[in-house]
């Protein structure tokens, strides 16, 4: 009916001639319409439609959608909670590096599904892995979903299926043989980084942060409580595991625990919370330092591009052959599953012994093949040693025959 009041919102005619609508918008603020309308029924619909959509709870900012990217996207991760230091930087290189570069000028509505598609073609065409595309795509997917929470845009414009998927290369899988080449020419000091990281599945950081305390070398374990990250600016960070099943005890194949004695012996810093691994002049083991040193090592054994984490993915192969269940894999290589069944299954330290065991002879039978003489002997039981939680337990040589000390000069913790 003419002259009717309205309920919702308002119309006027601007000097102008047009007409400008305002509303109270979900927050209580009026809010004017993000253009004028030359008719007075066009205002009026599109204000019907306003408050359709907000009774629909389906409302947004027009006026919000046009933040640029390169504000919204530097906002949103500014005010991410819980999210580690290299993650943080991880998401910070891929806005600086793939999507600021092409996006990071357009507002928010601005960017549609065809201008989500072109841009990533663009970084595929230009080059950019596939993996680190695939990375970029679920942050901008990630920026844009609370944007749309945030009522700035109605919609997610990335909805391109399988671009989130990496479509990582498969990793070579060393042989025995290749693995004890290895560790063979790499200087002494890293031959048990390179057997450990094979044959117990720890990782770099995980190996960089171990201690003393947490080898048990009287019941062959290796304890996992914790890892080293490095950072872009060279800072490190000693952190817990990022999941639950990152910390828990690896037994250590019987046939390198000479080996790992045998650093310590040499190579490790002293007392209890001393690092098992440090670098060549004492200081601690940096990834980009030891990567030299690694790809030096793979040069003179004559393999091809290995990567130092492709150890971790040979021993997981070499213990499934050994009969492991994905259970017990899981558990020694500390991976988390998404699977709710999985989370009430507990692989036991006796069956982690047998697949250490196993392990263990497949090493020995290689060595035998190879004629491997770099590996010391044990003879008599150690007669002093160093618990995980940095006590000190005497055996009288009733142990296991097979863990004891080095030939050589007698071999105490105390002294290690």
């Amino acid at each position: 009916m003419a002259g009717r009041r309205r309920h919702f919102g308002s119309v006027r005619k601007l000097p102008s001639g047009r007409y400008q609508v305002r509303y109270l918008g979900p927050n209580g603020l009026l809010r004017p319409a993000p253009n004028t309308f030359a008719r007075k029924a066009d205002a009026e619909l599109w204000l019907t439609k306003a408050e359709a959509d907000l009774a629909r709870d389906d409302w947004f900012d027009p006026a919000g959608g046009r933040i640029p990217l390169r504000d919204y996207g530097t906002t949103w991760l500014q005010e991410r909670t819980g999210l580690s230091e290299t993650t943080r930087e991880r998401y910070a290189s891929a806005l600086r590096l793939q999507i600021l570069p092409n996006l990071g000028a357009l507002s928010l509505r601005e960017i549609q599904d065809p201008t989500v598609r072109r841009w990533r073609k663009g970084l595929l065409d230009a080059g950019t892995g596939e993996p680190s595309v695939a990375k970029a795509y679920r942050l901008l997917r990630a920026i844009l979903n609370t944007a749309v929470d945030d009522g700035l845009i109605r919609r997610n414009p990335c909805r391109i299926k399988g671009a989130s998927a990496e479509a990582s290369p498969e990793r070579p899988i060393l042989t025995v043989a290749e693995v004890l080449t290895v560790a063979g020419v790499i200087p002494a000091r890293f031959r048990a980084l390179v057997l450990m990281a094979t044959f117990t599945g720890l990782r770099f950081g995980e190996l960089a942060a171990l201690r003393r305390l947490d080898i048990d070398t009287i019941n062959a374990v290796v304890h996992v409580r914790r890892a080293q990250v490095e950072l872009s600016d060279g800072r490190l960070l000693i952190k817990a595991p990022k999941t639950a099943a990152g910390l828990r005890s690896v037994s250590i194949p019987e046939a390198i625990l000479p080996d790992v004695v045998q650093h310590l012996r040499q190579y490790a810093e002293r007392g209890v919370e001393g690092r098992v691994f440090v670098g060549s002049l004492g200081a601690p083991l940096r990834r980009q330092n030891f990567r030299r040193i690694w790809v030096k090592a793979i040069s003179d054994a004559a393999l091809g591009p290995v990567h130092f984490h492709d150890l971790r993915h040979t021993g997981n192969t070499l213990a499934a052959g050994t009969g492991a269940s994905l259970r017990e894999l899981m558990a020694r290589m500390g991976h988390a599953s998404t699977r709710a069944a999985l989370i009430y299954q507990h692989a036991t330290a006796e069956r982690d012994r047998v697949i250490a065991d196993a392990l263990s002879g497949v090493i020995e039978a290689q060595r035998r093949t190879s004629g491997d003489c770099e590996t010391p002997k044990l003879t008599a039981p150690v007669s002093e040693i160093w618990h995980a939680d940095g006590t000190t337990a005497t055996s009288a040589g009733g142990g296991r025959s097979a863990r004891g000390t080095l030939t050589g000069p007698d071999l105490r913790c105390s002294s290690l």
